[in-house]
């Protein structure tokens, strides 16, 4: 009885530190997935007059969906701490719940791919035309040529779309903005960046999307298993306790008959009690 105890024990332990790594993993998972997000949410906040609002989107759900996990890989541990079945039951289905948000945060993202080229030359055009008339816009257009160090949409021509030429210019002079100019040029006479801003943009917003969607599409296969194993633990733990139970039953049962009074039914009668059978033969009866 108590190796059996013994083993029920120990596979209890065992079915807690399973939880117990599972869930640090996920944890693990959690930071990476807000750090994923958050990184870029800011790159997206960082060229935002260029990108649509609901290319925004993806990001803030993978951030959304890391701190869920935070919760509910804590939650996770506390049910294995109290043996509950109930709570390991709630944790699983709140792991398929977040694989659903992950498999949504995927699809969007995929989907947004398509869109990015059509949208980035859009708003590119759309920003040239509105730069000197905005200094908030005219701050970003020239954040970005500096940064992915490029001019224009296709090339630095594009400005002569959008800038007056200055005086006695001749046809092949275009007037740019200084960020389209290395630093290194801008006290000489100006050359601007050889390639334009649409394939570089759009390589940037193209492989931030593919980043959300692998990401979430990975993490969400990880998801679906740790949901499994957790309803598969609790059906583990079900059992175990059911085990406890049929253990202790039994051992209350032979503890009970072990201390149980001796109280038997036939008690032998004393000589006096003793009256013989009138119809009983005996040696010593009168014949009839």
């Amino acid at each position: 009885m108590t190796t059996d105890r013994n083993d029920l024990n120990m596979g209890m332990r065992c079915v807690k530190y399973m939880i117990f790594v599972i869930n640090f993993m996920f944890l693990l998972t959690a930071i990476l997935i807000v750090t994923v997000g958050t990184a870029i949410g800011t790159i997206f906040g960082d060229f935002e007059y260029f990108i649509d609002s609901h290319f925004f989107s993806p990001a803030h759900l993978l951030v959304a969906i890391g701190i869920i996990m935070m919760f509910v890989s804590i939650f996770g541990c506390v049910g294995a701490v109290k043996e509950s079945t109930a709570m390991i039951n709630i944790y699983g289905v709140l792991l398929a719940i977040v694989f659903i948000l992950e498999l949504a945060a995927a699809i969007s993202a995929f989907a947004l791919q398509g869109q990015v080229k059509e949208m980035v030359r859009r708003t590119l055009n759309e920003s040239m035309a509105n730069y000197n008339g905005n200094p908030s816009v005219e701050q970003s257009v020239d954040f970005m040529q500096q940064v992915l160090e490029c001019c224009g949409v296709d090339s630095h021509k594009d400005w002569s779309f959008f800038l007056q030429p200055v005086a006695n210019a001749t046809e092949s002079d275009v007037v740019v903005p200084e960020s389209c100019c290395p630093p290194s040029t801008l006290k000489e006479s100006c050359i601007p960046f050889e390639y334009g801003c649409l394939d570089r943009l759009q390589w940037v917003v193209a492989q931030s999307a593919a980043l959300i969607a692998t990401g979430a599409m990975t993490v969400a296969f990880v998801q679906i298993l740790g949901s499994i194993c957790a309803f598969m633990l609790a059906r583990t733990i079900r059992r175990t306790k059911s085990l406890r139970a049929a253990r202790r039953w039994q051992l209350q049962q032979s503890l009970g008959i072990m201390t149980k009074p001796h109280n038997p039914s036939y008690t032998q009668m004393e000589k006096s009690e003793k009256n013989p059978d009138s119809e009983m033969y005996l040696p010593n009866s009168p014949k009839c």
